[in-house]
């Protein structure tokens, strides 16, 4: 049955009859766009401006809206209509809206909230050890406990091993017994003697193979006290991209995530702007592996589990601007495998539980070469301000405060790893029991 008809038929109980033609014929709408797709919209060079950038404009919300509803089948079939004629606008209501699956985001659609008045909040997980084991490339799981796992449930299947790039979140698509198929393959062997197991965690926002996605002023509430089950940023965070080109995130909070706040994977020229993450277990920004050219700007990452903003792998041509890392549970940043050429600048930096700025410990051809760092203010962090390690080189530090207040925890200003090649310091302000120290032979400075 289509997802439309699914959704009047699950929402028309609650819908007053005024509301009834109006949800029905905009339920037919969502089933006859899907067959008659938008003919220029997407195009890389279509007939016009006109074409290029559809109007399409559909509101959602508890009430007053094209299409009633509270939790993420309201919000999909609202982003789907858009997707389908070849972008849009999503306009949802203020409320709270109950996401048992990722709110899936399609290519040329903008969702709007209504800043702190629109919660995307994450339902209660549930979780079983797997019966047999998920093969590499199969679609299907099999279950000792099934209760929780019904058809359109959010599913992230992983064991002990196999997570990070090699978990898997997808859909429930189809159950007999304890038997589920799934919108996605296994990618790898999770093994039943490796403790694998599902458990219905997933994205709340996700954006998977798009282009030209628009989040803003949503609030993210990933319900950390009702979710134990920690996952990491490769493949999921509060709001989660992979291969989602040129997206834009702004003016969004993302709280209490079991996991990172906000995470891209070869994801290339994505924006993040004036957004807040915060008590999240993970990472506060994570722009991941491969995403090229991110921006990140005028955010704050705040108490958050571990590293406020973490570079992952081969992550390049960046920009690290105006945002607040504060008192995160690991390093304020962190920057490493082959993330050259970005730049920081402009960000405060202060009462991190690791230390302030930390260039991980890579070898030549995998670390981290020609970052500038310059205009920030590194404060209080726990044992150094910077930290440059590994066998960097091309470092440009420039005009940045880095103190200790006078609690004496930012013992060290700038520490120098003796693999480290050229590290160019100039016109910084340092405050600190040792302002300096160099661990490199004195001819290789």
């Amino acid at each position: 049955m289509p997802f439309a008809f699914v959704w009047f038929l699950a929402s028309y109980n609650a819908m007053k009859p005024a509301r009834v033609l109006a949800a029905l014929l905009t339920a037919l709408l969502c089933v006859l766009s899907s067959s008659a797709s938008a003919d220029q919209a997407g195009r890389r060079h279509a007939e016009n401006d006109l074409h290029a950038q559809p109007a399409v404009q559909i509101t959602v919300g508890h009430s007053d809206a094209e299409i009633i509803g509270h939790d993420n089948r309201a919000l999909q079939a609202a982003v789907d209509y858009a997707g389908n004629l070849g972008g849009g606008l999503v306009l949802i209501g203020p409320g709270e809206y109950l996401m048992r699956d990722s709110l899936h985001l399609r290519s040329r659609v903008t969702v709007r909230g209504a800043s702190n008045g629109t919660v995307l909040k994450k339902v209660r997980e549930h979780r079983s050890p797997l019966a047999a084991d998920g093969d590499f490339g199969e679609a299907a799981i099999t279950l000792q406990h099934t209760e929780g796992f019904t058809i359109g449930r959010g599913v992230y299947v992983a064991s002990k091993n196999q997570r990070n790039f090699h978990g898997v979140c997808a859909t429930i698509l189809n159950s007999r017994s304890n038997y589920f198929t799934l919108t996605r393959p296994m990618n790898a062997d999770i093994m039943v003697a490796d403790d694998g197991f599902a458990a219905t965690v997933f994205p709340v926002i996700s954006g998977y193979h798009i282009v030209d996605a628009r989040v803003e002023n949503l609030t993210v509430d990933g319900n950390r006290a009702e979710n134990p089950t920690q996952v990491d940023g490769c493949r999921a965070a509060g709001i989660f991209f992979y291969r989602g080109d040129n997206a834009l995130v702004t003016n969004c909070v993302v709280r209490n995530y079991n996991g990172d706040g906000i995470s891209f994977q070869q994801s290339n020229d994505v924006t993040v702007r004036r957004c807040r993450v915060e008590q999240c277990a993970g990472f506060g920004l994570h722009p991941g592996s491969g995403s090229q050219r991110p921006t990140v700007a005028d955010c704050s990452a705040v108490e958050n589990g571990s590293d406020g903003f973490f570079f992952c792998w081969r992550v390049r041509g960046g920009v690290a601007e105006g945002n607040r890392l504060e008192n995160n549970g690991g390093y304020g940043m962190s920057i490493g495998h082959k993330d050259s050429d970005n730049f920081v600048r402009d960000n405060t930096i202060i009462g991190n539980r690791r230390g302030g700025v930390y260039w991980r410990p890579e070898s030549k051809p995998m670390a981290a070469h020609r970052i500038t760092f310059e205009n920030n203010l590194v404060r209080d962090n726990q044992g150094w301000g910077l930290f440059v390690d590994g066998a960097t080189d091309g470092t440009l530090i420039r005009n940045n405060r880095i103190e200790d207040s006078g609690s004496g925890r930012q013992g060290t200003g700038i520490r120098i790893g003796k693999r480290a090649g050229q590290v160019l310091l100039e016109d910084n302000a340092v405050k600190a029991h040792l302002p300096l120290v160099d661990e490199r032979e004195t001819g290789d400075r």
